[in-house]
């Protein structure tokens, strides 16, 4: 099977939201903060003051079918309640007795027989929410109730000492992930290649330039001036570090496609050891109300997403090579889908999700979570009940990976231990 990039979602409200997601007004963290476009995919990328540990969050924009990536094949219910596109047991990775991985993972299969690729099933918020732009919001933000508008990354990178004048660089955009919401300035680039001087190749010049910049904005006050002076720290530090002409190691072979060009970039930054701590990359759109398709190929929408999600995740580990061995990736997503299909053999917005997790630290090979059951008397309002709160895989990570407490990250949240991951 080869996976085909499917057309873009159909859905008003949540093309809408996205749209307005992406044009709100940037406020970032206590790090230096990269953002780049490439087409659907939406990276995002914090710096610290060391090369520790690097969390990449993937987020699955549009709701995402945690019961097709992750398929209860155990569970009675899920092949009645989807006759036409039900996922089958028997290509199904990693099956044990209740779940199986959808095969168009397969590229992945070697990560899960390592034990580095782990699920956890009916997980996300509390309560239902099954619109785009609030859902996404409320997981980003992950402080139900508060009136402060920050998000859960800022308040991460927001713990450490890191004190460089570099606070915040974007690329490619003027915007970022509610995640990312904070109090800090940020600088913007078109892309990575563009952290620079205007006349870079001109080295001559170039210290010329830098001394007249310096005496204009070193001491000046004003947004401007610190967004003059993180422009020139940004270009002095990050921008000659990067690989100009990039070239995956390890025999890596990234998918032509939007993702796979943003993993490609992102590994990139990550082995140029300049401070990544947090990368977030937005990939869209799993908002398949109709023709989801089938694993032979017929309207292949689910099928291409996840292939393709898979070939770039894979190229992206295998890149990395021992870089790897601090990197963990996480997967999000707004909302999951309805357990019926509907007329259109599409899902409509639901509730509970699969969260995937990879990488450094995972325990991986087996099933996280607590499983509900999908019969009449466990399912909300027909959608999988959520019995594990997705802040609880994150603190997870964060407490054994970045070994910090995450009572200012997930205020007012005690997280549940899930086993997921180790130090």
């Amino acid at each position: 099977m080869t996976p085909q990039t499917p057309p873009a979602c159909s859905c008003p409200e949540y093309g809408t939201s996205r749209r307005a997601f992406l044009t709100r007004a940037m406020a970032v963290g206590s790090a230096t903060v990269a953002t780049t476009m490439f087409g659907d995919t939406f990276r995002q990328t914090a710096y610290a003051a060391t090369n520790g540990n690097v969390l990449v969050v993937l987020s699955l924009r549009g709701g995402c079918d945690g019961l097709s990536l992750v398929v209860p094949h155990g569970d009675p219910a899920y092949a009645a309640a989807r006759p036409s596109i039900a996922v089958p047991t028997a290509p199904l990775l990693g099956k044990d007795t209740m779940f199986g991985l959808h095969p168009a993972l397969k590229p992945l299969e070697s990560m899960w027989t390592s034990k580095k690729l782990t699920a956890i099933h009916a997980t996300g918020l509390q309560q239902p929410n099954r619109s785009h732009f609030s859902a996404i919001e409320a997981v980003e933000d992950a402080d139900a109730g508060s009136s402060t508008r920050t998000g859960w990354i800022n308040r991460l990178i927001g713990l450490d000492t890191f004190t460089s004048p570099v606070e915040a660089v974007t690329i490619g955009s003027g915007v970022q992930p509610s995640s990312m919401y904070g109090p800090q300035p940020t600088l913007s680039a078109l892309r990575a290649d563009d952290i620079e001087l205007s006349g870079a190749n001109d080295p001559d010049g170039m210290a010329g330039r830098r001394r007249a910049l310096n005496q204009v904005w070193g001491n000046a006050n004003g947004t401007l001036a610190v967004g003059a002076r993180s422009t020139l720290t940004t270009t002095a530090t990050i921008g000659p570090r990067l690989q100009r002409t990039y070239t995956p190691a390890n025999g890596a072979t990234y998918p032509q496609s939007e993702l796979g060009r943003a993993m490609s970039d992102t590994a990139r930054l990550i082995k140029a050891q300049v401070g990544v701590e947090v990368v977030t990359l937005d990939y869209g759109s799993w908002d398949m109300h109709s023709s989801m398709g089938t694993l032979d190929g017929a309207g292949s929408t689910f099928n291409g997403m996840a292939g393709q999600m898979a070939l770039a995740l894979k190229a992206f580990f295998t890149d990395l090579g021992t870089e790897g061995n601090r990197v963990t990736l996480v997967t999000l997503t707004e909302f999951g889908r309805r357990l019926h299909e509907n007329g259109a053999r599409g899902l409509d917005h639901g509730w509970a999700n699969a969260t995937l997790l990879m990488g450094a630290g995972v325990n991986g090979g087996k099933y996280y979570g607590t499983w509900p059951g999908l019969d009449a008397n466990s399912v909300v309002d027909g959608d999988l009940a959520v019995t594990t709160d997705y802040r609880s895989v994150l603190s997870e990570i964060l407490v054994k990976r970045f070994n910090v407490s995450t009572s200012k990250v997930f205020p007012s949240f005690i997280p549940e231990p899930i086993g997921a991951v180790s130090a």
